[in-house]
């Protein structure tokens, strides 16, 4: 590939208007030489950049031989691995839009996610396919379904292979010129309620993030070598495992199935990365895991955390444990990924850090102005990385995305230093007593409590139809239940001495697990409901 081809290029009018992430991410690095670098690390072996290049390519033509066209959906549900990141992207190369799905989804959500997106073609793996054939044969829009563990996949990816370079030379084709505006990925909310909604990104997006959060931050470097807890499917990692280390000519390690302890334990002894992607509730696994004083995860040079905000308890825990710092940071799919963040070297504890640099951060009222500092308001951010819109959402379009500004619904504080507090979703956040409650203040002073594994607060109405906070906690110790009683009046009173009176638990539920979303978030709608509402006197 030529060099012009790995950067944006001018037309005859002299105007950068061609973007293409595929040369950006991958394409880019076989122009620089590095085409015989590891790229991708699994327990079959090492796959170079050169071999991830080709095997796109043929992805690239397959796709095209099954009528994918430029702007059309490829709806992508497989385990991490070689083929995930090729089929990724095989469907950029082309100018499709990439749609990745949870490949362990159930029937019906996979016919909610083929009918909305009308992807022209799904590609998948044997296990997937008993629950993805049935909305696939009845999708009016779907043309075909690739399955690539299936014994005539290689062939069809040959054939495909071959037809492209008869046509068009030995390089099969040329990466299609998307404006820099064009949809690349449509990325999913990950709301508690109602169906996802898809947030369309732009080529654009994913290139400003890299230079200015991967690049400007994290400092990738070839030397790295990257792992992640979440699954590529998930935007977070998405850039982080994937995009970030193939824009700095690094390598990731990738694995199929859920994360483990024991799973990351190994696999961290074995390859020895040096960027852990992580997030809160793999954290306080991993420091609970049997042994855990015994492993080594000496070669890190950093972790990340993300998804939700990290305790200071978890964090204090894993220095002592590791002494690995954690960046704990702040991103949205509405923004693609991270652009608040704690910094190396400048990690303030309990805080999401300071702005990304190209990021513009504020917090603001219900009417839109600044808030004065120390103040609890709405978090707004604009920055080139922007979504374009949410898919067939005017009404929630307009109300997020506000000129060049993303109007989310994470409520925050700035403190006098600049550092950034997460209070909260708007909707989780309590009134009680006429005043602010932020239920990460609550549940990071309850984690402190010895017993406190893992808790999660929020707001149950009382008969009166008034908020009343409830904390339900996982006990960090279940051997005896005996106690489950008595673990309230000792919370309550904990609370009480260290925050304001009225922020106190009013009820303490004690749990064996907690309920948790498709993106393995606590799910606090699933919470709420399962306290029933005491009737009015």
């Amino acid at each position: 590939m030529s060099e012009a081809a790995a950067t944006p290029r001018d037309d005859h009018h002299g105007r950068d208007d061609r973007l293409n992430i595929a040369d950006y991410f991958l394409g880019a690095r076989l122009a620089e030489g590095h085409g015989d670098d590891v790229a991708i690390i699994t327990e079959q072996g090492r796959s170079t950049y050169a071999e991830v290049h080709s095997r796109a390519n043929h992805y690239g033509a397959l796709l095209r031989q099954a009528g994918t066209r430029a702007e059309e959906r490829v709806l992508i549900a497989m385990p991490d691995g070689v083929d995930m990141v090729a089929a990724i992207f095989g469907t950029l190369q082309i100018g499709a839009v990439a749609v990745m799905v949870n490949p362990e989804l159930h029937e019906e959500a996979f016919a909610y996610f083929l009918d909305y997106t009308r992807a022209r073609v799904a590609i998948t793996v044997r296990d997937t396919l008993d629950a993805l054939q049935g909305p696939a044969a009845a999708s009016p829009h779907l043309l075909d379904t690739l399955v690539v563990d299936d014994e005539t996949f290689e062939a069809r990816l040959a054939a495909a292979a071959r037809g492209a370079a008869e046509a068009n030379g030995e390089n099969g084709f040329e990466t299609f010129p998307t404006h820099p505006d064009d949809p690349a990925f449509w990325l999913f909310s990950g709301g508690t309620t109602g169906k996802p909604k898809a947030v369309v990104q732009s080529h654009r997006s994913f290139v400003n993030t890299t230079e200015c959060y991967a690049k400007g931050v994290l400092r990738y470097t070839r030397e790295d070598v990257t792992i992640s807890v979440p699954k590529l499917y998930f935007g977070y990692a998405t850039g982080s495992n994937l995009l970030f280390p193939f824009a700095a000519g690094a390598s990731t390690v990738l694995f199929p199935g859920r994360c483990t302890t024991d799973t990351l334990y190994s696999l961290i002894e074995r390859y020895r990365p040096t960027i852990l992607i992580n997030v809160p509730t793999m954290i306080g696994k991993l420091l609970d895991a049997p042994g855990a004083d015994r492993r080594d995860l000496s070669s890190l040079r950093l972790s990340t955390s993300a998804g939700e905000a990290l305790p200071e308890a978890l964090y204090r825990r894993w220095i002592d444990a590791f002494g690995v710092e954690i960046l704990d940071g702040l991103g949205t799919a509405e923004m693609w990924h991270i652009f608040l963040t704690n910094h190396p070297g400048d990690v303030r504890v309990g805080t999401l850090g300071k702005p990304v640099a190209g990021f513009d951060v504020r917090v603001r009222d219900d009417d839109g102005q600044d808030v004065p500092q120390g103040e609890v308001g709405w978090l707004w951010v604009r920055g080139d990385s922007r979504a374009l819109q949410y898919w067939q959402q005017s009404a929630k379009s307009h109300e997020a995305f506000r000129g060049s500004w993303y109007a989310s619904s994470d409520m925050v504080r700035q403190d006098e230093d600049g550092y950034f507090h997460y209070c909260g979703r708007g909707d989780d956040m309590l009134k009680v007593s006429g005043k602010w409650l932020a239920p990460k203040e609550l549940e990071n002073c309850l984690l402190q409590h010895p017993r406190v594994q893992e808790v999660a607060v929020v707001g149950v109405p009382d008969a009166s139809g008034l908020a009343k906070p409830y904390a339900f906690v996982i006990e960090a110790s279940r051997a005896d239940t005996s106690n489950d009683a008595e673990l309230e009046p000792v919370l309550q009173t904990f609370a009480r001495e260290r925050l304001e009176p009225y922020k106190y638990p009013r009820t303490v539920v004690v749990l064996d697990d907690l309920p948790r979303t498709h993106l393995g978030k606590v799910d606090r709608g699933k919470l709420r409901a399962s306290i029933p509402v005491p009737p009015a006197s």
